[in-house]
């Protein structure tokens, strides 16, 4: 199957085979849609800071702006009739402007969260995501913005109807609302719905809206008044937009969908994982993907059961690293927000364990009990006991992953300083050197394993460091080879930095699992 990744086949030691338990995602996710004066549906992908072009017919796709380039964090776009391309840059909080000849430049900087984005008859209207959102009309020459409206809880993809206003999702308030562009009041014009998060207007003047909780699209007739399930497709779904008369609708996993009407659609581009980050495997041998916005739980041949997501009751938010619990369908998970919880996704629970760190990353538990994660922001390792929180090291290069051995030593991988260190009194003794960007870590059969993301390889020693080996080489994590992402911000109170992070866990029968974060895949690794 096509990647969004592409490499040669990855090499393995001998006595290993590899297995891909999922198939490559072919976008880096997928946000805001517009159709482009070529007749192509072009998808932004915050994740991958990437825009794609898309023939919905034969299903090719092109990248239009790549990883590391100058647009970052695309979340939505939209065209005029010169062929300029709009974008907002969710995480940088700006506006920029791609020409047809591929220069690119910021129309507007200060716009926090800025999210939803629409074209109307030579005007450039904007708004952001967040509680107190502003929808403001852009002068593309750089002069000061006009607010439309203002104090908004969270806006979304928007556009303007038939009658002139503008209509808009409102996340927080479960409501779709509409304003005058000269501004006043907003108008309700729909409520009780699945948290909508686009709003688009068809031939007919009819509205269509994707419902980001429920899954299901929405179309509303304001004339008559009816509402009508287009379709149903699970949580997840961001964007529509429009071929004609056909619809097309975006799901934040990676999915472009054809609606063809009776219920029935088309998969234009299969739902994939967006990254992964933490993988976790329980007692029973239950795989755990931490997907940040999503949670899944991996089934016998590879099917992804969605276990949890952002939008849910009890999701302790976007799922960085995890560790199973202590008791059967118990996950312990660091967040973006810089939260460490004990995560129940079928009771719909968390129980936060700490909270207000700066960019959490990998975490285990210790023999007592004691969950230990690394900040990688701080250079803190932390152990979170009997509601409380305590150091155990500090001045550590990015520490990513955290692995306890049996006698309760806590290893890190430390990808700033390229080595794995063991914790001893407070302090940090190396023992494996000379690595790239160690990530994931793990220990199984008296071995450590960690992923090098620099390298692209699995590599695996003795508690001391001594047997290094490598498993597996060529694999399909981190940045392609010469390319330098960006940093991705916050994404207001939703997410934090989106920060990879290529994990390995260990399965109680030997089996090394491995996020394939530049693919989107979940790898399996196993000695024969």
């Amino acid at each position: 199957m096509a990647s969004r990744f592409v490499t040669a086949p990855a090499s393995i030691a001998d006595g290993w085979v590899l297995e891909r338990l999922t198939p490559p995602s072919r976008l880096y996710g997928a946000n805001g849609l517009a159709t482009g004066p070529d007749g192509r549906l072009y998808v932004a992908q915050v994740g991958g800071s990437q825009v794609s072009a898309i023939d919905v017919d034969s299903g090719v796709i092109e990248t239009i702006s790549a990883m590391g380039g100058d647009i970052v964090a695309p979340d939505d776009l939209v065209f005029d009739e010169q062929g300029n391309l709009y974008l907002t840059e969710i995480t940088e909080g700006r506006v920029c402007m791609r020409t047809p000849d591929g220069d690119v430049r910021v129309v507007q900087g200060d716009m926090p969260v800025a999210n939803p984005i629409t074209w109307h008859q030579g005007r450039l209207i904007a708004g952001e995501c967040r509680v107190g959102a502003r929808i403001m009309e852009l002068d593309r020459d750089g002069g000061a913005p006009r607010v439309i409206l203002d104090n908004v809880p969270m806006a979304n993809a928007f556009q303007v109807g038939p009658d002139g206003k503008l209509y808009f999702p409102v996340m927080g308030a479960n409501e779709i609302w509409r304003v005058d562009l000269a501004g006043g009041a907003p108008e309700v014009v729909a409520g009780d719905l699945g948290v909508p998060d686009s709003v688009k207007f068809d031939s007919k003047g009819r509205i269509v809206t994707t419902q980001a909780a429920s899954g299901q699209v929405l179309q509303l007739d304001l004339v008559s008044g009816t509402r009508e399930v287009l379709a149903d497709l699970g949580p997840g779904l961001d964007n529509v937009s429009f071929i004609g008369d056909r619809i097309f609708v975006s799901s934040i996993p990676g999915e472009i969908t054809e609606l063809l009407g009776d219920g029935k659609v088309r998969p234009v581009v299969p739902r994939g994982l967006q990254w992964p980050l933490g993988l976790a495997v329980d007692a029973e041998g239950a795989v755990f993907v931490a997907d940040g916005t999503f949670g899944y739980t991996l089934q016998p041949g590879g099917s992804l059961a969605l276990a949890g997501m952002i939008f849910y009751p009890g999701c302790p938010g976007y799922m960085r690293g995890v560790v199973a619990g202590s008791q059967p369908g118990e996950w312990i998970v660091t967040t973006g927000m810089g939260g460490v919880a004990r995560y129940r996704p079928v009771a719909g629970t968390s129980e936060f364990l700490g909270n207000g760190y700066d960019q959490l990353m990998g975490v285990d538990i210790a023999p007592g009990g004691a969950v230990i994660f690394a900040d990688y922001g701080t250079g803190r390792i932390l152990s979170a006991e009997n509601g409380a929180v305590v150091e155990l090291a500090t001045g550590l290069d990015k520490p990513m992953g955290v692995a306890i051995a049996a006698d309760g030593i806590c290893y890190v991988a430390e990808a700033g300083a390229g080595r794995v260190v063991k914790l001893l009194g407070g302090k940090a003794e190396a023992v494996l050197e000379g690595l790239g960007r160690p990530e994931g870590l793990a220990i199984t059969g008296g071995r450590l394993v960690t992923v090098d993301t620099a390298t692209k390889t699995l590599l695996a020693c003795d508690l001391s460091g001594r047997g290094r080996e490598v498993l597996a080489s060529g694999l399909p994590v981190g940045a392609p080879v010469g390319v330098r992402p960006k940093f991705l911000g916050p994404i207001g109170d939703m997410a934090g930095p989106m920060i990879n992070f290529s994990a390995v866990a260990a399965g109680t029968d030997g089996t090394l699992y491995v996020s394939g974060d530049a693919e989107g895949s979940v790898l399996a690794i196993r000695a024969v």
